[in-house]
């Protein structure tokens, strides 16, 4: 879990919790993280069968372990206070309304009652999901092309959709982008974080040095605040681009924070060039550079979103060959590939791979317990005869693992079609589909021709958001790890 830190606050020491310590239905472990304003503690629920977070959400499923992050105010001047309240507020807030899978869940949250210990008395208190570490630690070894692609790949899908969403991050850095027990990426730690009124949000002068666009240097500072926009974060990205395939190099020159923030400005007003690192490969030097243009102007036109596009059309180009001017362009498409978590299939599907439909009333090579009706929330793809591969859905490996290309099986479905259901999973991986409906719920379905001389899996699993349809059903036992 990253620090939460502000620039300019006076650290000191914080007194810490005693390993054992309960804050509501929570048992609180070592430290984690520390920073000016917070201390993170592993934590674990105290009655697993017990009480359950305040917004119906169950513990992190593997062993309920969560993070605890507390947040004291007693001893602070009245201005500090509020600005520690109103951080927890924009966790919160942005936790209830931008949820996702690539931002980090929180659970619950409350007041710590501690009339032992004055200075943690009347803290707050957010319960959040567990990760395994931070990219920062990740980045302590090198990374592979392809690691770095997945990893940027889940930044830039928790971005857009926190920018959709009417967000900015304005904290972006390894530090703040978690690896989650399933090896996924996770956005966290919103405390300055940012609503968007229009184009842009107003926040105070906060942040960290490293990561600060040009323009954050010489804004002059409104009743309001200082403007902010979604492109800091995409500057932001792009010296994270950088640290991620040059080992952790920071793009810019200089011995400390501000040495590299008048590189910054240097680059920023012509009087100096961008010199990325040699072991960047080509398309990613190529964004990063677009990220780190000088200016906002410049900047603005590379979204989160066409920057997902992007990297998305190059992560298949590279993986089946068709060139960039081949993949679907059309809007319906741009709009799947704006949902983080959900995977459809564009025209550019693997050569060889099966494609089949299993209508209703035919196929019966295996009858299960229930029947269920394939449905696709988008409605271009929705009564269509001739079956198009980029409408075409992908039925997954595992339903804990990430939905993406190499967690789907050859087989494909379309709207319509109907399956054979084995069994039920209410608790695998969040899936979003088109229309931001989310399910955790999957269900075991059966594939016809498993009895081809081609070894092939003899189900696979329907993320519960691609039917209407809901059978009284068995519960599946979960897939090995």
């Amino acid at each position: 879990m990253a620090r939460s830190r502000v620039l300019g606050a006076d650290s000191g020491e914080p007194e810490l919790l005693p390993v054992g310590h309960r804050i509501g239905s929570w048992i609180v472990g070592e430290p984690i993280g520390a920073g000016a304003w917070a201390t993170v503690y592993a934590g674990r629920a105290a009655e697993p069968a017990g009480e359950r977070p305040a917004d119906g959400t169950e513990p992190d499923a593997d062993g309920h372990e969560v993070a605890l992050k507390v947040m004291p105010t007693a001893g602070l001047a009245p201005r500090q206070a509020r600005s520690v309240a109103e951080s927890a507020r924009r966790e919160l807030e942005l936790g209830r309304e931008a949820g996702h899978p690539r931002l980090i869940r929180l659970l619950d949250s409350l007041v710590l009652s501690a009339p032992d210990r004055p200075s943690l008395d009347g803290a707050i208190v957010l319960v959040m999901e567990r990760a395994r570490g931070s990219l920062r630690e990740l980045l302590a070894a090198p990374v592979t092309e392809a690691e770095g692609a997945r990893l940027v790949t889940g930044i830039c899908e928790g971005l857009e959709h926190m920018h959709r969403s009417g967000w900015v991050h304005a904290d972006l850095k390894p530090e703040n982008i978690l690896i989650g027990r399933d090896g996924e990426v996770r956005l966290s730690d919103f405390g300055f974080a940012i609503e968007l009124t229009g184009t842009h949000g107003w926040t105070a002068p906060m942040g960290t040095l490293d990561y600060l666009p040009p323009e954050r240097w010489r804004e002059p500072l409104a009743e309001r605040g200082i403007q902010m926009r979604p492109s800091a974060d995409i500057w932001a990205l792009g010296i994270v681009v950088h640290e991620i395939f040059a080992q952790g190099a920071y793009p810019f020159p200089g011995a400390t924070p501000t040495a590299r923030g008048a590189a910054v400005q240097e680059y920023a007003e012509g009087r100096a060039a961008l010199r990325l690192d040699g072991a960047l490969p080509e398309f990613w030097r190529a964004l990063a550079v677009d990220c780190l243009a000088p200016t906002h102007a410049a900047r603005a036109p590379h979204t989160a979103e066409s920057l997902l596009e992007r990297i998305r059309a190059h992560t298949v180009e590279g993986t089946t060959g068709p060139s960039r001017a081949a993949l679907p362009r059309r809007s319906r498409v741009r709009r799947r590939l704006r949902r983080a978590a959900l995977l459809t299939v564009t025209g550019c599907a693997a050569a060889g791979a099966a494609l089949w439909a299993y209508a209703a009333g035919g196929g019966g090579e295996e009858q299960g317990p229930a029947r269920i009706r394939v449905f696709n929330a988008e409605r271009g793809c929705q009564d269509r005869a001739d079956r198009e591969g980029q409408c075409s859905l992908g039925l997954a490996i595992d339903p804990l693992r990430p939905y993406t290309a190499d967690n789907v099986v050859g087989t494909r479905v379309w709207h319509g079609d109907v399956l054979h259901a084995e069994c039920q999973l209410p608790r695998g991986l969040p899936i979003i589909d088109e229309e931001d409906l989310t399910s955790t719920l999957w269900f075991r379905v059966r594939l016809p021709g498993t009895g081809t001389a081609v070894a092939r899996p003899a189900t696979a699993w329907l993320p519960a958001v691609r039917t209407k349809d809901r059978p009284s059903l068995p519960r599946c036992a979960a897939p090995a790890p």
